[in-house]
């Protein structure tokens, strides 16, 4: 099935140019794997290199790579994804997320409790927007 029409949506609730290159990898993927959660897990790493996750949507991030220690690594590396966080991001780019989405006593967490904190919001506004 064309990626066109499965998009995620998240993505459908995002600017064309991440549908566009969400698409193109998710298309390319399933030449390469056949189609299946590997070919989505390929498109969404693609993704997470240029956006990032905010609420029920992604946007553009300042600058381009990998948004955890699990995107840096590929397939088959150590860690675990972050959901579209940036955990590479600084924390006041975190704490103005965090403030943006709303979480609750955010000025008093460690970046590693804020992008815990951003998933948390992420998934609750996905879960909303449906």
């Amino acid at each position: 099935m064309l990626a066109s029409e499965e998009l995620p949506s998240t993505l459908a609730r995002s600017e064309k140019h991440a549908q566009a290159l969400w698409s193109k990898a998710h298309d390319s993927a399933v030449d390469s794997y056949g189609e299946g959660e590997r070919a989505h897990r390929t498109a969404f790493a693609a993704l997470k290199h240029e956006y990032e996750k905010v609420g029920d949507h992604w946007e553009r991030k300042d600058e381009s790579g990998p948004s955890d220690a699990k995107a840096a690594g590929g397939r088959g590396s150590a860690g675990e994804t972050q959901e579209g966080v940036d955990a590479n991001a600084t924390k006041a780019h975190l704490l103005e997320l965090a403030k943006r989405l709303d979480v609750r006593g955010r000025s008093r967490m460690t970046k590693d409790e804020l992008v815990d904190a951003l998933k948390k919001a992420n998934r609750r506004e996905t879960a909303r927007s449906r």
